[in-house]
């Protein structure tokens, strides 16, 4: 295995490492609509350092990160539109559902 073979399967690891890991918060999320733990700004910061990551992949055309990106940033878009969501339209979150 030559050092880019490497390169590219430590790569791949941490992506879907990274992307598996954010699933279930994103799925309770989806679930319950209870986005009142979720911090809009440090949401925001983390779905912009995401897309940052995106446009990082792309430019270097490294397919692990470009794919686990996209994937999480698709996720973590979704999650913020709803914490932004609940905040406009309800004034407060949500709680779990009884």
């Amino acid at each position: 295995m030559d050092s880019q073979d490497l390169q590219n399967l430590i790569g791949s690891a941490a992506a879907v490492l990274t992307t598996v890991a954010f699933f279930p918060q994103a799925w309770k999320t989806f679930r319950t609509r209870d986005v009142r733990g979720i911090s809009l700004g440090m949401y925001s910061m983390f779905t912009v350092g995401v897309a940052l990551w995106l446009v990082y992949g792309i430019i270097g055309g490294a397919w692990p990160i470009i794919i686990a990106n996209a994937i999480t940033l698709a996720l973590s878009c979704a999650v913020l539109a709803m914490k932004i969501g609940y905040r406009r339209h309800h004034g407060d979150e949500p709680g779990p559902p009884r």
